[in-house]
């Protein structure tokens, strides 16, 4: 491996959710089976079906060299946020762990050919990566932040892949624990704006931790605000 080129891709599931963990992934790949990978149907998760990403995600990690998955959940959400950190800095911290725990069993002449390719979740990519950097231990790393990287690098599309499986994995966890399918826990999904009218001032639901209380999704709903419509004329 030590004469190889490697490439490390992070991607992240979940981001945008009400409900759930945000569920960040990378994976190291030997450059020479990204071929391989695409043959096999890897691309952006978003792009496959829940049977597909549940077929490749087992095949992906017998693939790679390694893998590691962090999850933020929407209690350390809420309690980032209560303390003046926003979501990419959150993202942030977890990517930046991320990177430290794939490259820890690194020696210096695996990581000088190590090409690290991020997901950027920003629309600032240089301001998000100094954000990220501050988390890493090894400021050398070769790292790009990219828009789209999930779609154009095997790598990263490998990582959403893992992130997107292990999120809806979650997901049904929360289903059997609560013993009520809210749908997928984003705030355009029809059931997910069902069970939070229904129980946004639950307290036995609420205690479960699910919701991220401090988005103004939540809030709004908490306090029975509607979105503001334009008056009829």
């Amino acid at each position: 491996m030590e004469n190889e080129v490697l490439i490390l891709g992070l991607d992240d599931a979940g981001r945008g959710c009400l409900i759930g963990n945000m569920v960040l992934s990378g994976v190291i790949i030997k450059k020479e089976i990204e071929q391989e990978l695409k043959e096999l149907g890897t691309m952006d998760s978003k792009l496959l079906t829940k049977k597909k990403r549940e077929k490749l995600v087992g095949i992906i990690k017998e693939k790679v060299i390694s893998y590691d998955t962090q999850m933020a959940t929407p209690s350390e959400i809420d309690t980032g946020m209560g303390i003046g950190l926003n979501l990419n800095q959150i993202e942030a911290l977890e990517a930046g762990l991320i990177i430290n725990n794939l490259t820890k069993n690194l020696n210096t002449e695996q990581k000088s050919k190590l090409r690290i390719i991020v997901d950027c979740p920003s629309n600032n990519r240089e301001g998000w990566k100094s954000q990220m950097l501050e988390y890493i231990e090894d400021k050398t790393l070769n790292i790009r932040c990219e828009h789209k990287a999930d779609r154009d690098h095997v790598a990263v599309s490998a990582a959403s892949i893992i992130s997107k499986v292990t999120r809806d994995a979650e997901i049904k966890k929360l289903h059997e624990k609560i013993g009520i399918d809210f749908g997928s826990g984003y705030p355009n999904d029809p059931k997910t704006k069902d069970f939070l009218k229904k129980y946004v001032k639950d307290k036995k639901i609420r205690e479960t931790r699910i919701f991220r209380e401090s988005w103004a999704t939540f809030q709004n709903a908490l306090e029975g605000k509607k979105q503001m419509k334009l008056p009829d004329y």
